[in-house]
């Protein structure tokens, strides 16, 4: 390890270095993503933060991130801060902090060198941490103007840890000018670059919004050679008033496509199509359309595939929009035999960096190999595209996570890279498994189950499957249930349907959806009558949530057994309760011949009406088809596996596109 000041010569054999993560600050200095980027509160952070009974524990001297002016900063641009006499910065921070044990594991590269440009008289203190969490100042380097050099070696990194700097004006104000941690460059797999594919509906002023950012930013000149808008809305991009700017920035780089509305799926695979057939790029970068990115994270992604020591997929981590400072989920897998994503073990989903310091919660520090990376942001190597095809043919849900375990099945890895994210619309406020979406949910989960589960008879997925259905019929959710049977009975035509019907579904299941009651959302709350009980519950409470086995048995068999006694008359439009949507659960509204609840939005609320005629065709109607799936299983999947190649290869993708209404390059 070498540390130099500004006055030391660097070495004139020394080998070609490539920037691969610079230090970057918000535009705007915006204080909700400020703790993103540099953390003001490190002085009082000694110890770190732990969880008992389930209560966050907080140090004595750990508070709320500090805006730049209590800490005597100033963030001076994209690359620059100052530092009055007195004062630090640490940039122990997501988006500072270079993430050490993901390039150790997924690349060739020994050593990082950080540098930092600096005015004024400044103590540079480099620290590394541990998969457990523990840190350790690796080097002190103390300057009077100039540059600071070291070099650090990565072999310590096996399991996790991060590198960092802190940044103390010891003797006077200073002045980053900037920093950034290079690598050697010889050792990259190749140096190339990547077509943007992004995918949007009726979402102009998000979309060009984001074509300003990736526009305006100097450094993804070098990286992005192509972009492609695949517009599959009625809302076009191209009359929004503010395109004409962005179009004129992007130049002959920018593509905006259009073609009829094939969902996610159909519109990131035009993208992966068209960066196939133009030969120039080594990657794909899919975002959603409704994101603000981070550039610095998107030169970052494709640096580091770059590097990668095989082809592999880098994927970026989700912010929330509304709740910029967090992270939706640190990585995510699927377990395969209940066949559901989520997130990992030992990580939490929503941490808010602004509260918890990437410096002290110690489990950010342990490297997590993910299983996929959500299309928000996800850097797909042409190499996978030629190996293992586009996109399934789905519309939307599952095809991230479905496209990252067929690609990981030949050899082609999954990286959710720290320090690469985006900021995208939260799906809180959404209940999607009871809406239109509720068919794409179930027919793709059981899809990509029999493409890749390794359970005989798909493990546990008939059983949840099931219970599922059943907990719909209690909740008196008929739509929602007609739309999961569907769902499997289309399944089980096998693979021709998938392309053949994928341009025309949504219409369908939203005509057959608007049918039922409880789809029909009224946003007048004095819509409905006051509500009135025929008896008041018992003992005066209403049920809540069991608590153990035999209690949620109890609940179940009482709730069940009120699905099949008749309804009064009354109830039909008078309203026995008004519930709201956290509270609309099985073992509540099972005990009801109505409510009204309340939608995941808040915007709105629907009448939900106790049928026992439908409860029983609804039951025996998925008894079936479950049982005819799980008969089936192995022909059925079989049938799907062997025509995998054929439904997510270009030349069906690209018949799909002619025949539904697919459009000339603008």
């Amino acid at each position: 390890m070498t540390a130099t000041a500004a006055a030391a010569t660097a070495d004139e054999t020394e080998v070609e270095r490539r920037v691969v993560h610079r230090v970057v600050l918000p535009p705007d200095a915006d204080p909700d993503t400020l703790p993103l980027y540099v953390d003001f509160t490190m002085a009082r952070a000694s110890t770190p933060v732990e969880k008992k009974d389930d209560k966050l524990q907080l140090p004595p001297a750990l508070h709320p991130a500090l805006s730049p002016a209590e800490a005597g900063a100033n963030v001076l641009g994209r690359r620059s801060l100052e530092l009055n006499e007195g004062s630090q910065a640490s940039f122990a921070a997501y988006f500072s902090a270079f993430p050490a044990a993901y390039w150790r594991r997924w690349t060739k590269v020994k050593s990082v060198r950080l540098s930092v440009r600096l005015s004024g008289p400044a103590t540079v203190a480099v620290h590394k941490s541990n998969a457990r969490g523990f840190a350790q100042r690796v080097d002190l380097v103390q300057t009077t103007d100039g540059r600071v050099d070291v070099d650090l070696p990565l072999a310590p990194f096996g399991d996790g840890g991060w590198y960092w700097f802190d940044l103390y004006a010891s003797d006077g104000a200073v002045t980053m000018e900037s920093a950034e941690w290079s690598v050697d460059a010889t050792v990259a797999r190749q140096r190339s670059t990547a077509s943007i594919g992004i995918t949007t509906f009726n979402r102009p002023d998000y979309c060009v919004a984001q074509l300003h950012t990736l526009g305006s930013d100097d450094s993804l000149a070098e990286v992005i050679d192509r972009i492609y808008v695949v517009d599959q809305g009625n809302d076009l991009v191209q009359d929004d008033p503010d395109f004409p700017e962005a179009a004129e920035r992007l130049g002959d780089r920018l593509s905006v496509i259009r073609q009829g509305n094939l969902g996610g799926s159909g519109g990131f695979s035009r993208s992966m199509s068209e960066t196939l057939d133009a030969g120039e790029s080594g990657y794909v970068l899919l975002l959603d359309d409704d994101i603000v990115a981070e550039p610095e994270g998107i030169a970052r992604a494709v640096a580091f595939g770059d590097y990668a020591r095989t082809p592999s997929i880098v994927g970026g981590h989700m912010f929330s929009m509304f709740e910029k400072s967090t992270l939706h989920a640190f990585g995510e897998r699927v377990n395969r035999y209940s066949f559901w994503w989520g997130g990992l073990e030992d990580t939490e989903e929503r941490h808010d960096f602004s509260l918890q310091p990437l410096r002290t919660t110690r489990w950010l520090h342990k490297r997590v190999d993910v299983d996929y990376n959500g299309w928000w942001m996800c850097l797909i190597p042409i190499e996978a595209l030629r190996t293992v095809g586009l996109s399934l043919p789905v519309f939307i849900k599952w095809d991230d996570a479905e496209y990252c375990l067929r690609a990981g099945e030949v050899g082609i890895p999954t990286v959710s890279l720290p320090g690469a994210a985006v900021w995208h619309v939260p799906w809180m406020d959404k209940d999607d498994a009871i809406d239109w979406q509720a068919y794409y949910h179930q027919r793709n989960r059981w899809l990509a189950a029999m493409l890749h589960s390794p359970y005989a008879r798909g493990g546990g997925l008939p059983r949840i499957s099931f219970a599922s259905d059943v907990k719909h019929l209690l909740q008196l959710q008929y739509s929602a249930v007609e739309l999961r049977l569907d769902a499997l009975e289309d399944l089980l035509e096998g693979p021709e349907h998938l392309h053949a019907t994928i341009g025309t579904t949504l219409g369908e299941v939203r005509a057959k959806r608007a049918t039922f009651t409880d789809s029909v959302i009224e946003k007048d709350p004095g819509a409905f009558p006051m509500t009135k009980r025929h008896r008041p519950p018992p003992r005066g409470k209403v049920p809540t949530q069991p608590k153990n086995v035999p209690a949620a048995l109890a609940s179940a068999v009482t709730g069940v057994a009120k699905q099949l006694r008749s309804v009064r008359p009354e109830a039909t439009h008078v309203p026995e309760e008004r519930v709201a949507t956290m509270a609309a659960k099985w073992w509540r509204l099972s005990h009801l011949d109505s409510a009204v609840v309340t939608s995941a939005d808040g915007t709105g609320a629907s009448m939900y009406i106790r049928d026992p005629k439908k409860f029983r065709a609804y039951l025996r109607r998925s008894a079936r088809l479950h049982q005819r799936l799980i008969r089936n299983w192995s022909s059925l999947s079989a049938h799907y596996r062997r025509s995998m190649p054929e439904f997510t290869s270009p030349e069906a993708w690209k018949e799909t596109f002619a025949n539904n209404g697919s459009g000339d390059d603008d």
